[in-house]
């Protein structure tokens, strides 16, 4: 028997239940995992909650939508332990990312080989786990501001989970950057090249004097009305600033509004297209993968009442 982390009903974390399933055969066209770790994100507690926002009907698989009760987990990392009719060039015992996926709060998964890359032999499995959906949002954000060699960029809420790949994309491509973030947090983001500014009543005066240049781009992975404001304030362009949450109050701003929802940009394929480039970069050691704590499978729910706390710097990991 193997185990899956499903929701039994909407509700907090403690509507999170194991559940024993029958281990997976795939069929012809899949592939079967045995995952090793996967990521843990907002996203997934958004979907049982009911608290979600609007999804386009085209983007609801990709958003885990399509059943009654949400699947969990949307990036993982293992091994294939077993491979389909009709599937080439994946073998069992292949070490893999995986993504994009569904269900990954599980022993196992069953996946096309479309969503299979190789894991880089030094990239460790926690942090292989939890590359994808934070590194690819991150990813896309940067490319839908435009970022660039020579561009000051300021990112909202850089100890997050996406916050800390944007800010390591961003200097990687030549960028200097200001990064939001708690105190606490402050030293990890100068490790990194960033130069930290507390969030805040005063935010965009401090923002100028961390960049007395000017900013040219923003990226919001927070969502608040401070962050849309000094970014608006701050950044002569709003086409070039990107924003992955928010209120309504984002809409008609001029603004890249990035998600699943009416009048935004998924970037799906675009995603799909970097995510070897990404591994790459983590496997290179030129983006770390930061792992806040790594929980049972079983803990999933402990997991995510410490994910709504807030609070943590970089990823939380559940390790199957």
């Amino acid at each position: 028997m193997a185990r899956i982390v499903r929701p039994r009903t909407f509700g907090g974390p403690e509507v999170l239940t194991t559940y024993e399933v029958d281990v997976p055969t795939p069929g012809v066209g899949e592939v079967v995992v045995r995952v090793r770790a996967a990521g843990v994100n907002p996203l997934d507690w958004k979907l049982y909650s009911g608290g979600f926002h609007e999804v386009d009907d085209d983007e609801k698989d990709a958003a885990g939508l399509t059943e009654a009760l949400p699947s969990l987990g949307m990036d993982c990392a293992g091994i294939v332990t077993a491979v389909g009719p009709g599937v080439q060039d994946v073998s069992v015992g292949d070490e893999v990312i995986v993504y994009p996926v569904t269900a990954a709060y599980a022993d196992y998964v069953t996946v096309p080989p479309s969503s299979l890359i190789p894991k880089p032999a030094a990239l460790g499995w926690e942090e292989a786990g939890a590359l994808m959906l934070a590194g690819l949002t991150a990813a896309h954000a940067i490319h839908a501001a435009a970022v660039t060699q020579g561009d000051t960029v300021l990112i909202h809420g850089g100890a997050g989970g996406v916050g800390l790949m944007a800010v390591q994309l961003a200097i990687n491509l030549g960028a200097s950057v200001v990064a939001t973030a708690a105190g606490r947090n402050h030293d990890v983001l100068r490790e990194l090249g960033a130069s930290p500014v507390l969030y805040g009543d005063g935010l965009a005066d401090r923002v100028r004097s961390a960049a007395p240049g000017g900013v040219t781009a923003a990226i919001d992975t927070v969502g608040s009305d401070e962050a849309l404001d000094v970014s608006l304030e701050l950044v002569s362009n709003p086409a070039r600033i990107a924003s992955i949450t928010g209120s309504d109050r984002r809409f008609g701003t001029g603004i890249r509004l990035l998600g699943y929802g009416p009048g935004q940009d998924a970037g799906t394929e675009y995603r799909a297209s970097v995510r070897s480039h990404l591994a790459d970069l983590a496997g290179a050691g030129d983006v770390r993968v930061i792992i806040a704590r790594t929980f049972p499978l079983s803990d999933a729910a402990e997991a995510h009442t410490l994910g709504q706390a807030g609070g943590t710097t970089g990823k939380i990991v559940l390790v199957p």
